[in-house]
Parts: C-alpha cells; structure tokens; sequence
C-alpha cells in the first residue's frame, strides 16, 4: 500500500508542475482585463515561470545532495503551493509575475525529485514500470492544462487556475511526511559541499537571459530591440562564462564534463529536437484551431486530452520492456517516425474539421511522444559513470525545456513569415483579369447589397470580407507550414540513430542504471 501512496504523491506532483505551464495560457485575456494589462505584457505570465523552471532544473541534483532530497522536495512543494495562492490573490500585474516566478522555482524541483523518490519506492525488476507511470505524469500534465484552464476560465474565475493547486500540494506534502522515507545520510555532508556560489551567478544570467530572449523576441522584433540585443550579449556572456567556470572548477554546480562523452552528447541533440516537437506542437495546434477553426478553449483541451488518454497506456509496457535491458534505439526510432507522420499528416487539415477529426492526427504525436521520450532519457545516461547521473538527469530535463522555448519562438516567426508569403500568394490572384475573381467579388456584392440594402458600400464590403478570408486562410497555411517544420527536423535528426549504437545491457544493469539515475535526484 506505501508503494502505491508515493505513487499517487510523486506523479500528482510532477503533474502539477507540468501543468502549470500550460493551464494559465488558455486563460491570459481574462487575467489581462482584470489586472488591467496589454497582451504583451500578460505574456510575462508564463515567461516567468519557464525562466525559473529553467534556472533551477539543472541545479537540483546538487540542491538535493545539499539540503537532503526529503527535505528539499518539501519545501518546494509548500513553496509551490504559497505562491500558487499568492498568485491568485495578486492584485497587480507584475506582483502575479513575481509570484509565478518562485511558483517556477518550486515546481522545478518537483519534476525530476519526484522522479526519484518514486524510483525508490519499487523493487529493482520494477523499477521499468516505476518510469512507465512517471511518463504518464510528464505526458498528462502539459496536456490536460488547456482542459482544466478552460473549463476553469469557462465556469468559474482565473484566479481557481491557481488555487486549485493548493489542496492538492497539502496532501502531497503531508503524504511525503508520512510515507516518504529520509535517504541514508542525506543532508549530512552539507559541511563538506563547497557552494560555486561564481557558477550559480553565471548559470542564473546565462541560462535565464536566453531564455528571456526566446520568449520575448518575437514580441521585441528581436534584434531590432536595443533590449533583446543587450540581453542576448548577457546570455552569451553567462554561458560562455559558466562553462569555462564548470570546467575550471574542482565543485562544479553542474557537471558540464558529461558532454566529453559522445553517446551524452548526441542523446543531448534528440533531446533538444524531442522538446521542440513536444511543447512546439501543443503551442501552434491551440492557437490555429480556435483562431480558424472556431474551437472554445475548452474544446481544445478535450481534443488534446483524448488522444492523450488513448496512448498514454503505452508508458508503463514501454518501461518495463526498457527495465528489462531492451535496446533503446528502436523505440527511438519509432517514435521520431511517428512524429514525422504527425507533421505531414497536419498538413492535411482543414478549416472545417471539428474536434473529433483530429483525433488520427492527434494519435501519432502522443504515439511520438510516448514511444520516444523514456527510451530518450535510458539511450542518455547509458554511458555515464553512476557518479555523474545527477548532472546528465538535470542537463536533459534543462535541454528539453530549452527546446519548447526554441520552438514556441521559432514557431512564431516562421507562422508570421510564412502568414505574409502566403497573403502575398493568394493576393496575386484577386485581379480584375481573374475571371474567377470577378465573379467571386460579384456574387458577394450582390449577396451584401441584399442583406444590408447598402448597393453604395456593398463593393467595399466585399473587398474588405475577402481580405479577411484571404489572412485567415494564409494563417491556416503557415499553421501547417509550421507542423510540416516539425517532420523536417525530426527527419534531419533521423541518421544520427545509428551513430548511437550501445552494448545491450542485462535487466540487471538496466535496473542498476534506473536505480543509480533516482539516486542522483
């Protein structure tokens, strides 16, 4: 019965910070009339929260080790749940920026901590599964956000968005009171841990300005933005910096050295594209089908969560077949060939389609992601001393959050780009030359001058109807541009599979390196 107590403790927290990250952006126009802010400004809302998250992934490892894992996974899940309900009580836009903030810095922990904790709670033969259902948790929580959010926004008020964390954080943290175990020793050598107190700074303004510039570039026109530009040169300056300092220093916060090893290294490539497949396409397909296909938020929750639903069984036999010493590679390629058919057949889409008609396309990107992502996480430790799982788990978990964010600001770029090529495609046809055009423009003066009985300003209306169809219908197309952008990066990706050939290891060792990667939490 513990087992399953820690079970249901560890993944309701991972979901919890997962879904944080996705809930409040169905409801952003609501929070931006309340507190009385532009869009743009209400953005910071979410970059925030993925800025703290980003700092504070890669410095878990060492964070745990310092103050103990028991120790440290409860304060930040209380510090989770205080700023959840200072976020909903904010009053100001930048005080809920704030709060959303430390809410990020005690969600990062929970992630890959939980992870661990729930590694401990099984034997070692099922320590597979143990993966299959945290992989659940890490599917679940992005995609049931815009479910929850919009019925939330739908029914009740913005600020239940982040209340409705704090119940399930008091629980969580007295069930870590009661059935989670103190590890032998932890938090007894906090004397003899040095603080690379140079390398956190560094970390903090590297790692934290890109991701600032990846948010907000677009929004800033980049780096016609003397703001971007300086805060890009901050970047630069912070990692070049902090990397010369983790690989100079005999206490490093994060153990950089893992990236000598190739096998490390080109898992670290997979990883950055697997993040940019995963948050990017639940980024774009939101924002195209409630824009063009008419969908309430609400409905576009459920038409993400029901395909999830579908294929999230998939984890828990996918982590047992990896607990038993399956070879990773595979798996990997299975899962970059159903995201590739998940780009492509995107395109397909149309602006008719309802929620259940993305049910196929929806499939095999949650088949993308299920088959791809566990057997990722095993193919990135597979060469690592056990001494150095800490820093190669919280530098994956930091590569594909970088990559969401290099995605969702790629993405917007290439929709706008692609949007006014497409416009000006479409614009060359609407000539008075266009016998078709003529036509068009005929039938929709006549139907105008019926409706409103205005023959003046029919023809002016019509133009004007046609130029809205004509953007709606360029948006469409970048939308899809954008999905069949995902297949070409997982099809670029594709041919390095095999310069990732391992040794096959026995159960016995599969178990040892699931053991040793909790461990490192």
């Amino acid at each position: 019965m513990k087992k399953y107590i820690i079970v249901l403790t560890t993944v309701s927290a991972a979901v919890m910070e997962l879904l944080d990250t996705t809930i409040v952006n169905v409801a952003l126009n609501q929070i931006s009339g309340a507190l009385g802010a532009t869009i743009e400004d209400i953005a910071w809302v979410i970059t925030s929260y993925a800025i703290a998250n980003v700092i504070i992934i890669p410095m878990t490892g060492f964070l745990g080790e310092y103050f103990g894992r028991k120790t440290y996974y409860l304060t930040s899940m209380i510090l989770f749940g205080v700023a959840s309900y200072f976020c909903g009580a904010s009053e100001t836009l930048w005080e809920l920026v704030f709060w959303r903030f430390i809410q990020g810095i005690g969600g990062g922990a929970l992630l890959s901590t939980s992870q661990a904790i729930l590694f401990d709670a099984f034997e070692t033969k099922e320590r597979g599964l143990a993966s299959g259902l945290f992989g659940m948790g890490i599917v679940l929580g992005p995609t049931m956000g815009p479910v929850l959010g919009g019925y939330i926004v739908e029914h009740y008020s913005w600020e239940q968005i982040f209340y409705v964390n704090i119940p399930i954080c008091i629980l969580a943290s007295i069930l870590t009171i009661l059935f989670i175990d103190r590890k032998v020793g932890e938090g007894e050598r906090k004397d003899q841990i040095r603080i690379d107190y140079t390398g956190i700074f560094l970390l903090i303004m590297g790692i934290g300005s890109l991701q600032y510039v990846l948010e907000k570039g677009e929004s800033e026109s980049w780096f016609e933005s003397r703001q971007i530009v300086i805060i890009s040169t901050m970047a630069t300056v912070g990692i070049i910096g902090f990397v010369w300092r983790q690989f100079n220093t005999d206490h490093p916060v994060v153990n950089l050295r893992v990236f000598n090893y190739k096998i490390f290294a080109l898992s670290s490539i997979f990883t950055l594209i697997s993040g940019f497949g995963m948050f990017t396409s639940v980024f774009v397909y939101p924002v195209m089908v409630q824009r063009i296909n008419g969908f309430t938020a609400y409905e576009t929750g459920l038409s993400l969560a029901f395909p999830t639903l579908a294929a999230i069984v998939l984890f828990p036999v996918i982590g047992k077949r990896m607990g038993s010493g399956a070879s990773p590679i595979p798996f990997m390629a299975t899962g970059i060939f159903f995201f590739i058919l998940f780009g492509f057949y995107s395109g397909t889409a149309t602006p008719e389609m309802g929620r259940w008609d993305f049910f196929p396309i929806q499939i095999c990107r949650v088949l993308g992601i299920a088959v791809l992502q566990l057997p990722l996480i095993s193919q990135a430790v597979a060469g690592l001393k056990p001494s150095e799982y800490p820093a190669g788990i919280a530098l994956t978990n930091m590569i594909r959050q970088l990559g969401g964010a290099f995605g969702i600001a790629l993405a917007n770029n290439y929709v706008t780009n692609r949007a006014a090529q497409h416009r000006s495609d479409l614009m060359s046809n609407m000539s008075t030359d266009n016998p078709l055009f003529n036509e068009r423009i005929g039938n929709a003066v006549r139907n105008l001058t019926t409706i409103t009985g205005d023959a003046f300003n029919a023809t002016t209306m019509a133009y004007k109807q046609l130029e809205f169809a004509v953007v709606k219908q360029a948006y469409y197309l970048a939308y899809l541009d954008t999905f069949r952008l995902i297949s070409i990066f997982f099809i670029i990706i594709f041919p390095f599979l095999f310069l990732l050939r391992t040794k096959k290891i026995s159960p016995e060792e599969a178990a040892k390196a699931a053991k040793a990667a909790a461990d490192s939490h």
